[in-house]
């Protein structure tokens, strides 16, 4: 994939309307005619493996091409793109070509359960007190950072990880600083952003602790932020769309899905409180062209339910932000219906 044709099959402007056909007109009538209309570009929108995860890889990906998303939230993990199995190279270019073929864009999302731990979700982390445990979650960062220049990825994400027990904030914060330091310099030599999420529990929990690392670390240019809407609504003192506007500088990747005040829990659309078309004029009106996931991690039970759901809910909440027509592909009937429970 070509990391520079991320709009495919999309006009980025308006074309000019010039006379040119030597026709006889007034100045004011020249005006009108080669003054554009300012386009709305629509959101790229994908939807997250991680709310995939009973599915085949390739299943995933058609089945996403098919509903119309942009790209996907790839989440490395032993079912999909395992970044610790053996001949990793030859898999992510098969994978590389299959996203091509499917007109798919990617991000690179680093939050598998237990990827590097089978006995502990989300483990080791970077505030890990042991450095070789420590190493290894540095480690897959730069095999993500790596794994997203194959594949035309327009960001890596991340997060920093829960404080262990009897670790002092200071020393918490000096860890994470320190250990993400080779994956930001992996990520500077590609030129790929890392994009670090705060996650609620963590000790980058908030936006505010966003910029704090960013200072701590020097205010690198690849260190961006990852922006999850629902964990705004959670627990930022902003709203989720005074938080995109907020952050917009910094703004490199978007996880989306519904959630309520003060309960971490990811919700379908619909489910929670929030209010989406303000928050997706906010992303509309910051230029963001990188892909907006649907993250709904606990619901791969009806992984195809959801996703077909989402896509129109998203367009339909965009088209009233924007006041343009609902851009949603015709497709079949729900391919999935919800089964069972959803932890």
């Amino acid at each position: 994939m070509n990391h520079a044709t991320t709009t495919r099959g999309r006009s980025t402007g308006a074309s000019a309307r010039g006379d040119g056909n030597g026709s006889h007109t007034t100045s004011a009538e020249n005006a009108t005619a080669v003054t554009p209309t300012p386009a709305v570009i629509p959101l790229r929108l994908g939807y997250g493996t991680n709310g995939l995860a009973d599915l085949r890889l390739d299943d995933a990906l058609a089945l996403l091409a098919d509903l119309g998303y942009d790209g996907v939230g790839l989440t490395l993990d032993h079912m999909h793109l395992d970044p610790l199995a053996p001949d990793l190279a030859t898999r992510t270019r098969r994978l590389a070509q299959r996203l091509d073929a499917l007109g798919l864009d990617v991000t690179v999302e680093t939050g598998a359960r237990y990827v590097l731990d089978p006995r502990r979700k989300h483990d080791p982390s970077l505030l890990d007190p042991d450095p070789d445990a420590r190493a290894r979650r540095v480690d897959l960062l730069i095999r993500a950072v790596r794994i997203a220049a194959d594949l035309g990825a327009h960001a890596v994400h991340c997060f920093s990880g829960i404080t262990p027990p009897g670790t002092d904030p200071d020393t918490a914060w000096r860890r994470l600083a320190v250990a993400l330091t080779p994956a930001l310099d992996a990520a500077t030599t590609a030129g790929i952003p890392l994009a670090v999420e705060p996650e609620p529990g963590h000790l980058l929990a908030t936006i505010a602790d966003f910029h704090r690392l960013r200072r701590t670390l020097g205010e690198p240019e690849h260190l961006g932020l990852t922006l999850d809407i629902g964990h705004c609504q959670c627990l930022e003192p902003l709203s989720p769309a005074d938080c995109v506007r907020a952050v917009a500088p910094w703004l490199r990747h978007v996880q989306i899905e519904d959630m309520r005040r003060g309960v971490h829990e990811h919700l379908p659309f619909g489910e929670g409180e929030i209010d989406f078309p303000p928050v997706l004029a906010a992303l509309a009106a910051t230029g963001y062209q990188g892909l907006t996931v649907v993250e709904l991690p606990r619901h791969s039970h009806a992984g195809p339910h959801f996703a077909e759901l989402s896509l129109p809910f998203l367009r339909r909440a965009e088209a009233t932000a924007t006041g343009t027509p609902v851009l949603v592909p015709p497709h079949g009937d729900p391919s999935a219906t919800p089964e069972g429970s959803t932890s």
